[in-house]
């Protein structure tokens, strides 16, 4: 990772028993992605992994604490929690914390592809005829423009 910090590298390191992981510089803190997918990021100093319906329930009982930023004059809670104590420094502990997270990313990647729909089969429309084309005419080559005859013979006769 080009630009790491050392608390970035830490969390490489206790991440990766989760699979080949990337982490990328965003918006002062980093981001975390296993299979194109964000699942953790770190932001002013600390790690949160992704939740989602399924999941926040287990972060609450584990006594973990939701990303909150300041925007426009009210709190907003993200959809991102700190893993459990225990799990902070024993990347063992943090795998199971870790796979939750990657399956809630998963889950909210699959809520944002487009669905497919069915199209419509249009009625099939009259096709006209084509129009006859003209044979086109005979072109006549462009006739020659000869010299004058006269003019001719009136120069040799003045030699």
């Amino acid at each position: 990772m080009a630009g790491t910090d050392s608390y970035a590298e830490y969390v490489m390191e206790l991440l990766e028993k989760v699979g080949p992981i990337q982490g990328r510089r965003m918006f002062g803190g980093w981001g975390f992605y296993f299979e194109g997918k964000m699942f953790a990021i770190i932001s002013q100093g600390q790690l949160f992994l992704k939740v989602d319906d399924i999941t926040k329930p287990e972060f609450q009982a584990a006594g973990c604490k939701p990303f909150v930023y300041e925007g426009k004059g009210r709190h907003v809670e993200m959809a991102y929690w700190t893993p459990p104590a225990d799990a902070s420094d024993d990347a063992y502990e943090m795998l199971p914390w870790a796979r939750r997270a990657v399956d809630a990313s998963r889950r909210a990647a699959l809520k944002k592809a487009p669905k497919k729909q069915p199209r419509e089969k249009k009625a099939p429309v009259a096709k006209k005829a084509p129009a006859r084309k003209k044979a086109p005419a005979a072109k006549k080559a462009p006739a020659r423009k000869k010299a004058p005859a006269a003019k001719k013979t009136a120069r040799l006769k003045r030699s």
